[in-house]
């Protein structure tokens, strides 16, 4: 048997009918969506199932339904599919806290009211302002884009890299005046490619600092409990079993930068090469993970519905 961690998608990997083959075979899946109807007061299965779009890619409605999709996978596979429990869990962003729910530091009621306050807070924070953007840069290295960001602030105005997703893909977020000099910048520079993304809010940049202040003061109120299987954090590229030093890397990652290419490589490191992403609707992780890790390949499943969680215990066992 394989030794395997366990991925969990953002915000990104949502879209409208994910899990509804899964839901017809195992009652597990709906079961969880109710559990989340309940803290949440809404019917969140019509949401997922029947749109509308633009309501379920609304931040404080995304991120409690990819939470509950993600919780919900988790279950189908350690009760139907495999029981040995994975050598680290990570999630990128929104991902840390499904993460931190399968490996039982968060009650699932607790968590997906957390998320939905969390969307609200950073919607919040740039409510009718329209002044936040994020773009996708490709191509440049990590030291070329700081200095770019640098020399494209202007007027007090921040911009600054938001995810270090792959070797060659980084997300910049800020103010949209400076994220959009810096996009030109780095295309003078010779960026293969920069992708404006289409989001509302300026997510791990310090645009986000006001809910993550917010975020902090619900956060004291929440009990958590020491991790069952490793989770590697978002912004120290650590395991923390402490629950005061999770809840503080919770608060900092709102406002700080994903180092999802150094979380690979430290799982890597600890000597495991089989992954399996969950991922609700859309894959993402398993595409920067290949870019990540040349030698040795590493071994990659997505995880979202009857077959591909039949592949995943194949390629473990």
């Amino acid at each position: 048997m394989s030794k395997y961690s366990v991925l969990f998608s953002g915000q990104g990997s949502q879209k409208i009918g994910m899990l509804s083959n899964l839901a017809k075979e195992y009652d597990l899946v709906r079961e969880t969506f109710d559990e989340a109807a309940d803290a949440l007061n809404y019917n969140l299965w019509n949401l997922i199932q029947n749109g509308p779009k633009e309501t379920l890619n609304q931040t404080s409605f995304t991120q409690p339904a990819l939470l509950t999709a993600s919780v919900s996978i988790w279950r189908v596979w350690r009760k139907n599919f495999y029981h040995k429990q994975p050598s680290s869990l990570a999630g990128h962003s929104l991902g840390e806290y499904s993460a931190l729910v399968c490996a039982n530091v968060i009650n699932f009621n607790e968590a997906v009211k957390l998320v939905k306050l969390r969307g609200y807070l950073m919607q919040e924070a740039m409510s009718g302002k329209n002044i936040g953007a994020m773009c996708a840069i490709i191509g440049l290295n990590e030291n070329f884009i700081q200095k770019i960001c640098k020399e494209a602030q202007k007027n007090d105005e921040i911009v600054s890299p938001a995810n270090f997703n792959s070797p060659d893909q980084i997300v910049i977020s800020g103010h949209k005046n400076s994220v959009e000099r810096a996009e030109i910048l780095c295309k003078k520079a010779g960026a293969k490619r920069t992708v404006m993304l289409s989001v509302s809010v300026p997510s791990h940049c310090m645009l986000m600092k006001s809910a993550a202040d917010k975020l902090a003061l619900n956060l004291e109120k929440i009990n958590f409990q020491s991790p069952t299987i490793p989770v590697i954090n978002n912004v120290d590229v650590l395991t923390e079993f402490d629950s005061s030093k999770i809840k503080s890397a919770l608060i900092r990652q709102l406002y700080s930068p994903v180092r999802w290419s150094e979380i690979i490589q430290l799982i890597i490191r600890e000597g495991v090469h089989t992954f399996l992403e969950i991922a609700p609707g859309n894959k993402v992780l398993s595409g920067f993970t290949k870019k990540i890790v040349k030698i040795p390949k590493p071994k990659i499943a997505i995880i979202n519905d009857i077959a591909s969680l039949k592949f995943a215990k194949s390629l473990i066992d």
